[in-house]
């Protein structure tokens, strides 16, 4: 693990600005330390000589004072600069993952993100209250501390450089070894959550199944294995502390003896020997205290890395579209399409040259039959094809939940680089519906909710008997299948008329429906489409065809 990960300074402006606090306040509290040892000295000796040291007393009083105010500001930056960077991260975070897709998403452990986006950054207090201070203070105050040895009995100083090096090689060692415990008990931490909350999600049908008691059980053994490993980062803890505690109280230990003895010999006058005994735990303190925080701070750095890891990834591929634009992205000016029903298959389709047409080119997900079509504004084409030919896994691909091969380019622009929530409106087969109301599930997303736009889009799903204000259970619960779907429709069509030029995807929209509600929510995606809207349409229904301008066949040869 570094000391300070570059990527943190990269991604998080407060711990640049932290870092450079750390280092100002490092500085007046290693001339602080100092000041102290010499008025603690002066007041010693005086008293001894029988001087009036009232003075030194006072000057003293005021010095601890100052190191004590030195110590709480640095405490009280780095919980702010925690809190602040902790929201950084947990932003840039949000805002990489909805760069990567959901096809990126699709295939990472989702619980275990939420874990490291919450209970992980929450744990950056710790390192950056207690570990980076200390380790601000190892780089500036210790080298003062024992050249200002050096200086005023060289012997002293030359025992503490031959000593301090042992403490971070231990620390290096027992580092090492605490390293491997750490990422164990960090990843059984998310597994943990994970399987609580797959278990949770999924109580229903275990209890159905009678599983439920089962699922418990691995529950509480991953609970318990956790608990073990907590038990071993512990201990390991304890180990480091009690090394560097040893290490350093036999380096103190060895400039006391000596100087001592030269106490007695009279090589050594007392002002010199008390001020260097003072300065050297000083010197040892803040690299025993990064030994000591080492393991406090563990936890965030462990989730930081997480984090990074997402950054990176976001990252290289911004780069990777910002290359692919530079080399010329997809044109879209083909000739329009002559015809009404495209056997998609191995041939080529034909581009559309209007605005805002979406153009796909040879797309192929995994092992699926390569697709091309263009879709224009003002049409519907309608995707249709046996099971398995790859319906949903078009769609998915077109709104990035699925990696795919060719080209695929809405107004002229390859939709890779393309946010989909910015120029796709979807609804799938599962509705994905929320707690909350009926009208706050349809206007998701949406800052301020357009009421009157709402009911336009429940009447135009053939919804027109929900109530808005409905309350709904988790995940949706309180309404029937067929209304469901009806919600998610109506989802997808209010999203599509907050703008227009949005491509209105539906994937099996009918297959709760009855055919009298089918053939409604038909005639009003017609008029939609009528109204200039472009709309994908994936359904096995025959009777879809009678409204599609185009129709493309997936699983048959040309």
């Amino acid at each position: 693990m570094k000391p300070v990960d570059p990527r943190l300074l990269r991604y998080a402006g407060a711990a640049r600005g932290f870092l450079a606090a750390s280092a100002l306040i490092g500085v007046v509290q290693t001339a602080v330390v100092v000041v102290f040892a010499w008025l603690l000295t002066d007041a010693v000796t005086g008293a001894i000589a029988g001087r009036d040291v009232t003075a030194s007393l006072l000057w003293l009083l005021a010095t601890a004072l100052l190191r004590g105010l030195l110590i709480a500001a640095s405490d009280a930056a780095g919980t702010r600069a925690a809190a602040k960077t902790g929201m950084q991260l947990r932003s840039a975070l949000i805002s990489a993952v909805g760069r990567l897709g959901p096809g990126w998403l699709a295939q990472r452990n989702q619980t275990a993100l939420a874990v490291t986006a919450g209970h992980g950054l929450e744990a950056l207090d710790a390192y950056f209250a207690r570990y980076i201070p200390q380790l601000v203070l190892t780089v500036i105050a210790t080298p003062v501390l024992v050249a200002v040895m050096w200086w005023q009995d060289w012997p002293s100083g030359l025992t503490a450089i031959i000593t301090l090096p042992l403490i971070p090689l231990f620390l290096i060692l027992i580092g090492m070894a605490t390293r491997t415990v750490q990422t164990r008990q960090w990843q059984t931490l998310q597994r943990l959550a994970a399987r609580f909350a797959d278990t949770v999600q999924g109580l229903s049908t275990l209890r159905l199944f009678g599983r439920d008691r089962r699922a418990a059980d691995r529950i509480e053994v991953t609970a318990d294995e956790y608990r073990r490993e907590t038990m071993k980062v512990l201990r390991f803890s304890f180990l480091s502390g009690f090394a560097m505690e040893l290490l350093a109280s036999l380096a103190v230990a060895l400039i006391a003896v000596s100087v001592g003895f030269r106490l007695l010999s009279g090589d050594l006058t007392l002002e010199v020997g008390l001020f260097v005994l003072l300065l050297a735990p000083e010197a040892f303190l803040p690299i025993r205290q990064v030994g000591v925080q080492f393991h406090a701070a563990a936890e965030g750095v462990a989730a930081t890395e997480d984090v990074f890891e997402v950054l990176d990834a976001a990252r290289a591929r911004v780069q990777m579209q910002d290359v692919s634009t530079d080399a010329g992205g997809i044109a879209g000016n083909a000739p329009g399409i002559r015809e009404s029903i495209l056997q998609v298959g191995p041939a080529d389709a034909a581009g559309a040259a209007d605005a805002g047409a979406l153009v796909v080119d040879g797309l192929r997900v995994r092992e699926l039959p390569p697709v091309s079509f263009a879709a224009e504004p003002g049409t519907i084409t309608l995707i249709e094809g046996p099971s398995g030919a790859g319906k949903s896994s078009l769609v998915a691909a077109l709104r990035g939940a699925a990696d795919f091969d060719g080209a695929a380019a809405f107004d002229g622009h390859d939709i890779r680089g393309l946010s989909p929530a910015a120029w796709l409106a979807w609804a799938g087969q599962t509705p994905g519906l929320m707690r909350g109301t009926v009208a706050e599930n349809i206007a998701l997303g949406d800052p301020a909710p357009d009421a009157d736009r709402i009911r336009e889009t429940l009447d135009a799903a053939c919804a027109e008997g929900i109530d808005p204000a409905l309350e709904l259970g988790v995940q949706g619960s309180g309404l029937s299948g067929g209304q469901a779907q009806r919600v998610a429709v109506a989802r997808a069509l209010y999203r599509q008329a907050s703008d227009p030029r949005r491509v209105l995807a539906l994937d099996e929209p009918s297959s709760a429906l009855d055919p009298d509600t089918e053939a409604r929510l038909w005639r009003s995606l017609r008029a939609r489409a009528d109204a200039g809207a472009m709309i994908l349409l994936v359904s096995h229904r025959r009777t879809a065809r009678d409204i599609a301008d185009h129709v493309v066949t997936l699983g048959v040869n040309a």
